[in-house]
């Protein structure tokens, strides 16, 4: 049995799917019965060929309640852990590492063998120390794998995904804003490629003890370089503007984030600008395939158009 929470966010549907897809997850039991039990506040938002297949099981609530993630985990020998977007959370250490006390406590009362959780780079580094969500990503990270489990942190830069939030920008202004240095060449990845990477993980018992493994997609690129690429894609021309901190902090807290939060991620992006996610050198094994440019075309063209 493998527990997925947040199973409605953006790499959680990915992993859900790829997972019912896996011929090892398929044969692993003898009869037909339960193979993910779903962690979900919401399982409406569940796409309904999930919600009703019948090697899958729901659990209606959030991950963060005590009583939910002790149900969840009863039998299960595997879990991923995604901390949930808590915009109004009124302290980094709440929407992480307090998010996810009850888990741990519920892994260790369980006897769950392997969990597996989405994380940031920078960890070992002086920037990790002090790059707001980053840090206390970290510290969340550092609380499971103490919990007794085995433990790998999916460690990841800066998501692709994240440009779907500038799809009216590019549409309307031609330009897209962020915080990060114009001219600053950092991986970035598909949340594809993280979900299966996670999906390996879930379904591969060999593995014991605590670490890390990191997705960087297949290139570093900068603003201008994905300006460049965005503006191929779209046949017309598209411009970057980076963000001072504080106009991207006004920004969050106009839309309602706590002044915590919004500040923790104005300083998990001044880490970045400062090399935070160039740590972490680029391997063949951490090398994921999804090119900013096919997911330009698969993914943000069509989001663009439809904005």
């Amino acid at each position: 049995m493998i527990v997925i929470t947040a199973p409605t966010s953006t790499i959680g549907r990915i992993l859900v799917n790829d997972l019912l897809a896996n011929d090892l997850l398929v044969n692993d039991l003898p009869d037909s019965g339960t193979r993910l039990r779903l962690v979900a506040r919401d399982p409406q938002r569940l796409d309904p060929e999930v919600r009703n297949h019948p090697g899958v099981e729901v659990v209606k609530g959030s991950h963060g309640d005590p009583a939910v993630i002790d149900q969840a985990c009863a039998g299960a020998e595997a879990v991923f852990w995604l901390a949930p977007d808590e915009p109004t959370a009124p302290s980094l250490q709440a929407a992480y590492v307090d998010f996810t006390r009850p888990a741990c406590d519920a892994f260790a009362r369980h006897g769950v063998q392997r969990v597996v959780a989405i994380s940031a780079l920078g960890r070992g580094t002086s920037l990790g120390e002090r790059a707001g969500m980053v840090t206390a990503s970290l510290a969340m990270c550092d609380l499971i794998a103490a919990s007794g489990v085995a433990f790998r942190a999916v460690a990841c830069p800066s998501f692709m995904h994240n440009l779907l939030n500038h799809a009216k920008a590019i549409k309307e202004k031609n330009m897209f804003f962020m915080m990060a240095a114009p001219d600053l060449k950092n991986p970035t990845v598909a949340t594809r490629d993280i979900a299966a990477t996670a999906a390996r993980l879930l379904l591969d018992p060999s593995w014991n003890g605590s670490g890390q493994v990191a997705c960087l997609g297949p290139e570093n690129l900068s603003p201008n370089d994905m300006a460049q690429i965005i503006s191929d894609v779209l046949g017309t021309e598209v411009g970057y503007q980076q963000l001072p901190g504080a106009a991207l902090k006004d920004r969050l807290t106009g839309f309602g984030m706590s002044d915590a939060m919004a500040q923790g991620m104005v300083d998990m992006f001044d880490a970045k600008n400062q090399g935070l996610d160039l740590a972490e050198p680029r391997t063949a094994e951490s090398t994921t395939p999804t090119a900013f440019r096919q997911w330009c075309e698969e993914v943000l063209k069509p989001a663009v158009a439809a904005a």
